[in-house]
Formats: C-alpha cells, structure tokens, sequence
C-alpha cells in the first residue's frame, strides 16, 4: 500500500482528500502545516508528498527544497489556489513531478498519484513492464500489445489509454478525466478524437472475444474482460 504524506492547511479538504484517498487503498498521512509535514518526513517512510503551496508556518515550496534536501528522489505533487505561471515554475524547479489546482478533481487526483508513481518506481530500469488483458500482454513501456507471436505498436495516446482503462479494470473510468488527462480539454472534436482512439483500440484487442470495452452514456467506459455478455456496450 503506497505511503503519502498530505501537506494541507484547510482542514476540510485534507480531511476529505485524505478520507478518498485512504478508500483507494492509499495510507494516508496528513499535516495541517509545512513543520508538521517536515516533522512527519522525518519519523516515517514515504512513497511520494501531495503539499499544499500557501500554508502557514512554512510553505510548500520552502517543504520541498526540504525534502528534496533529505531525500533527493522523493516524488512530490503540488495543490495550489493559485494558477500562476511563475508558481507553476517555481514549483518545477524544485523537482514537482505534477501540479493541481485547486478546487481538486478526486478522480484526477488519483490518476495523476498513480502516474508520478508508476514513473518513480520505473526511473533507471530497463526492463518492460507487462500487463494482462485477457490473452493479450500489454508491453507498457515499449507501447506494444502482444497476442500469440504477433505485436501491435501504439501511438503514445493509444498507449496512455489503455493504461487508463486497465486501472479502472471492471470500474467505469470517467469520459471528462480521459479527456483532462489526455487531450486537457474538452469539446465536440477532443470528444469525438477519444472516440475514434477508443474504437481503435477495440479493434487491436478483438482476437479475445472476452474483453469488452462498455461505453456507459454519458458517462465513460469500463473495460470488461471474462463477461460473457457486455450488457449496455455499445460503439461510440
């Protein structure tokens, strides 16, 4: 289970960030302040920081040299108020591996979680990291879907993608997080772009006729592997 430390000085939302996260399997620690969040890095292992910018006592930015002074390989992700350029900036100077604005997406929130660290764990290695789709072995790092002795090569987009549908396996993964994640935003032609991405992607994985990519209306997709009827599938 993914160690986070949670540096945030409005209380409602720690408690609730905290609350969601801890329902998504992570164990979640959380600081009101950048001395309180200094003060728990110290005692405790993590796996990466969330720190708010604008907090009393010591700020986030002042938190993250910091930690990047303790433990240089430390993943961090910024939540701020404030969409400045310069903050944004500053806070990949020091190393920020992602960046939210505030109010926070919770879905988004844990998708972006998941990617700073699946990039951590994978920095400095060579090998590949595999998935299983049904009969299919998805071949993250190099793009490739592999099924029998042959491969298909994916686009980055269709990789990032699919990667996203097998996080949410058996769970609806939401249409606007894909096109916020992906595309970062959300209109008639970045709609219908996701469509056609998908769509490809149903026909690179249609040699298993037990996998199944549902759109629910309206709402998203769910990628279903062993159902023997995928109910309110349909094409885009």
């Amino acid at each position: 289970m993914p160690k986070i430390l949670l540096v945030e000085d409005d209380k409602t939302l720690g408690y609730v960030l905290q609350a969601y996260l801890e329902m998504k399997e992570f164990q979640v620690s959380l600081a009101a302040d950048g001395k309180q969040g200094l003060t728990l890095f110290k005692k405790h292992p993590f796996d990466l920081c969330i720190l708010d910018v604008m907090m009393p006592e010591m700020d986030g930015f002042t938190l993250a040299a910091e930690i990047r002074r303790l433990e240089p390989g430390m993943p961090l992700l910024f939540l701020t108020a404030r969409s400045l350029k310069v903050d944004k900036l500053r806070g990949f100077h020091l190393g920020a591996d992602d960046y939210l604005v505030k109010p926070v997406d919770e879905e988004e929130l844990t998708a972006r979680i998941h990617a700073v660290l699946r990039r951590s764990r994978h920095s400095g290695q060579s090998e590949a990291e595999y998935l299983a789709i049904g009969a299919y072995r998805f071949d993250v790092r190099n793009q490739k879907l592999i099924f029998g002795g042959e491969e298909q090569l994916l686009t980055e987009r269709e990789a990032q993608l699919l990667r996203l549908l097998c996080e949410h396996r058996e769970r609806l993964l939401p249409r606007q997080l894909v096109l916020k994640m992906l595309w970062n935003q959300s209109d008639y032609f970045t709609r219908r772009s996701m469509d056609v991405f998908i769509s490809r992607l149903r026909k690179y994985l249609s040699g298993d006729t037990s996998i199944h990519i549902e759109n629910v209306y309206g709402s998203g997709f769910i990628l279903r592997i062993g159902a023997e009827d995928a109910g309110g599938f349909t094409s885009p």
